[in-house]
């Protein structure tokens, strides 16, 4: 592609070379460079891509774009005289919108759902597909698991949202695949970070916001982590909000040139749920579609079930979607992760669960306190290099609320993993819960398992769809589901 077009829409852009030479590929990372790329020096929080220009030349990069305050001008004299290099304010934002013109501009021909919000993404974004489908809509799905067109992953995700040069290219595949509508977890970070820039948003949806995120690599606090998901909704030309989260509420007035619609249990809403019944297998309860009061089953159960399904049953309501439709997509619901329920040749209740922060894990050890008749048995660790703020936090919630927590270790990343347990530890001791402190994982749910009677449930908290442990920077291969039908192999 011409560089011109590539660069359409930049403003203040400083260059020095020629624009009149045609790009093979857009490349953000050295080492993928071949003849003829475009190479973009984006500072990260462990690499900076400024420090591997020369690299990026040597392997055939004609065009080198660094951001203006950061490269150094020994740099800009090493540039290479056939080599046109162009200097922006942000390398980030500037990487997204050559990146949208380099696939031109793929979600501006379906219709674009970003979801976002602390809990929630995932399961409202495979609601919001299961919906679609039964209506025989094609979608594409974009988030924290992997990206799917229908029930057909074609790439798996590093992040929640894919790199803003990635995400481009998954957009390109979905619109080759003919996807009507593409449906997309979108973070904070990626919102932060310019990811998602460009994107042309239909619809968003706020599902709620609690602490998470907050770190020196992330967010430094919460007003910062909110208003970087308020964002989305300055993109979109409608929004879904839930109407019971004291942040979500006040996007209304930050945003009024989007459409706002809510949806509720607790208040006034123009989509609220009645009635709820939760059961150990399911929730159910009523809702206006239409002219009717309809009862909806869903097959996660938990309150905050009814809160993603109301937002998924707003936006399929807003693509002509019938009662029949939602219903019939909600009661066969699956979510990799997230409230899982695995099957076991012992008949145990063994759930995996994503939740890893003191709210959400207070959210489902309470939700599953409620229909178990025996103990509820919690095994959760923390992430390492993230917020140590909500360790003994984690520990404490645990303690008061399960009858019995195993504190083990999740993605310790670069820390110690015995030390992030003592730091959970902390927060326990606080209770007076019955705890046990095992470091390694696989023997955390053995015992686990070892321990628990058909009466009971145990719940796997914190990996939730993740299949690895990320250890001092490799990932090992750890799927839950697979290790717990291999310890039971092995007792049974």
């Amino acid at each position: 592609m011409e560089l011109k077009k590539i660069l359409a829409g930049l403003e203040g852009l400083k260059v020095k070379g020629s624009l009149d030479i045609d790009v093979k590929n857009i490349r953000n990372n050295s080492k993928n460079v071949g003849p003829d790329d475009m190479f973009v020096a984006v500072k990260g929080f462990d690499v900076d891509g400024h420090e591997h220009i020369e690299e990026a030349m040597n392997n055939g990069a004609k065009v080198i774009m660094a951001q203006e305050d950061i490269i150094d001008k020994k740099i800009i004299k090493e540039i290479k005289d056939d080599v046109t290099l162009i200097l922006a304010k942000d390398t980030r934002y500037s990487l997204a919108i050559c990146a949208c013109n380099f696939y031109k501009n793929p979600s501006q021909k379906f219709k674009l759902v970003g979801v976002t919000g602390t809990k929630g993404k995932t399961t409202t974004t495979y609601m919001i597909r299961d919906i679609l489908e039964k209506k025989g809509i094609k979608v594409g799905l974009i988030g924290t698991v992997a990206s799917y067109v229908g029930d057909r992953k074609i790439a798996n995700n590093e992040n929640t949202t894919p790199e803003s040069l990635k995400l481009q290219e998954i957009f390109s595949k979905m619109l080759e695949e003919k996807c009507e509508v593409v449906v997309m977890e979108v973070s904070s970070q990626s919102l932060k970070l310019e990811r998602v820039a460009g994107c042309d948003f239909d619809i968003g949806v706020f599902t709620n916001l609690s602490e998470d995120h907050i770190s020196t690599k992330e967010h430094p606090n919460m007003e910062d982590y909110f208003n970087s998901k308020v964002k989305l909704f300055k993109m979109c030309k409608k929004g879904f909000i839930n109407a019971d989260d004291v942040y979500a509420i006040t996007i209304p007035k930050l945003v009024p040139e989007c459409q706002i619609s809510t949806y509720g249990i607790d208040n006034h809403c123009d989509l609220l749920a009645k009635d709820i019944t939760v059961t150990n297998q399911y929730v159910d309860f009523k809702v206006k579609i239409g002219d009717k009061n309809e009862r909806v089953k869903v097959s996660i159960p938990g309150r905050f079930s009814v809160y993603n399904s109301l937002a998924a049953i707003a936006v399929a309501l807003n693509f002509g979607c019938t009662s029949d439709n939602i219903k019939d997509a909600l009661i066969n619901i699956r979510v990799p992760g997230r409230s899982e329920l695995v099957d076991n040749k012992l008949g145990l209740t063994i759930m995996i669960d994503y939740a890893h922060t003191p709210e959400s894990l207070e959210k489902i050890l309470n939700s599953v306190k409620i229909y178990t008749k025996g103990r509820v048995i919690s095994v959760f660790g923390c992430g390492g290099d993230r917020d140590k703020n909500k360790r003994p936090m984690m520990g404490e919630v645990s303690g008061r609320v399960a009858d019995y927590t195993i504190i083990t270790s999740d993605n310790p990343r670069t820390e110690e993993p015995k030390e992030i347990v003592k730091e959970i530890e902390k927060g326990i001791k606080k209770t007076k819960g019955k705890y046990v402190c095992i470091v390694d994982r696989k023997a955390a749910i053995k015992r686990a398992i070892n321990m628990a009677n058909k009466k009971d449930i145990i719940v796997l908290a914190g990996k939730g769809h993740e299949q690895y442990q990320e250890i001092n920077k490799k990932r090992y291969p750890f799927d839950e589901v697979e290790i717990v039908n291999s310890i039971i192999n092995e007792i049974s």
